[in-house]
């Protein structure tokens, strides 16, 4: 009888990359649609095979041993190679594409996501489809490790020259303020979106490009929390069209208005490594365009006409 003792999975390495990049157990668990009673067992299926403790899961958080470290770079490697297999089959019959790794800004998760995922697996029948929604320098990051297939998330500079990028929409900055309450930006406390990410960093530059120095004493990552201050009068924000609509319950009491100083906009682009999906990233991104147009766009100018001109698809 042969031995299996030796042998480890695709998809144990697939648990231990995921494990090593949330450092918890449950949150792999999240990410990978998985138990973490199936995570854990995965990774003692892996120990064993290759004879060595991998990770301390004692520690919070989760840590790479000696061992684990050495592996993590190997198998990173062969996840790397799966998925080029996975493409250059997938490239050779689109039709058959059986499994497809989606990343989509955490602002599009409620409309746009269900209908473009709807429509796909209309097309690629026997495809399974895996999403993760996030932060765009999450996004990006895993799109790098071979992680996702294909990307939507805000541009953050030039992109590399392994990518391809299909622009989709730009917005502008908006400033929004307690209901009748345009005076608010001199009277109360800014109220700022974090800069861990990526749009938190690109605001406050652009307020030191202004030598603009604001009073604020918050520091938020969630749309729902910031809207909720501002309708209860604590300060204003600096945000964008998607994260006003993606906080609906607080719209009756928050007035949007333009930046009373100079503009501020981005562009949100679809990305995938060159050569990699033939022509899939720009079908998905043509597919995109109406729909942004149909759930974000009409809707958002409807409410705000002033938006007309600076709210537009790519």
């Amino acid at each position: 009888m042969a031995h299996t003792a030796d042998r480890f999975t695709l998809w144990g390495i697939e648990v231990f990359i995921a494990t090593v990049e949330e450092a918890s157990i449950s949150a792999a668990a999240r990410r990978l649609g998985a138990s973490p009673a199936t995570v854990s067992q995965q990774l003692t299926n892996l120990e064993a095979a290759v004879g060595a403790r991998l990770l301390d899961r004692n520690a919070r958080p989760v840590r790479l041993t000696q061992a684990g470290d050495i592996f993590r770079r190997r198998a990173q490697s062969i996840l790397n190679e799966a998925a080029l297999v996975r493409a250059e089959l997938a490239q050779a019959d689109m039709a058959a594409l059986t499994r497809f790794r989606l990343g989509m800004i955490e602002d599009f998760d409620a409309d746009v996501t269900p209908r473009l995922l709807s429509q796909m697996a209309g097309t690629f029948q026997d495809c399974q489809f895996l999403l993760e929604t996030g932060a765009s320098h999450r996004l990006f990051d895993q799109l790098d490790a071979r992680a996702l297939d294909l990307i939507v998330a805000a541009d953050m500079g030039a992109g590399a020259d392994w990518m391809e990028v299909h622009p989709l929409i730009e917005e502008p900055f908006v400033a929004a303020v307690p209901k009748g309450s345009a005076n608010a930006i001199e009277t109360l406390p800014l109220i700022q979106y974090t800069q861990r990410h990526h749009m938190g960093r690109q605001i406050a530059a652009h307020l030191a490009r202004q030598n603009m120095s604001l009073a604020h004493k918050f520091e938020l990552d969630s749309y729902h929390a910031i809207m909720a201050m501002v309708a209860e009068r604590a300060g204003w924000t600096i945000l964008t069209p998607l994260g006003w609509m993606r906080a609906k319950r607080f719209r009756d009491q928050v007035d949007l208005i333009p930046l009373p100083f100079e503009p501020l906009s981005r562009t949100i682009s679809l990305n995938a490594r060159k050569g990699i999906l033939a022509d899939m990233p720009g079908d998905v991104a043509n597919r995109l365009r109406p729909l942004l147009n149909e759930l974000v766009v009409k809707p958002a100018i409807i409410d705000l006409p002033w938006l007309a001109d600076q709210l537009r698809i790519l």
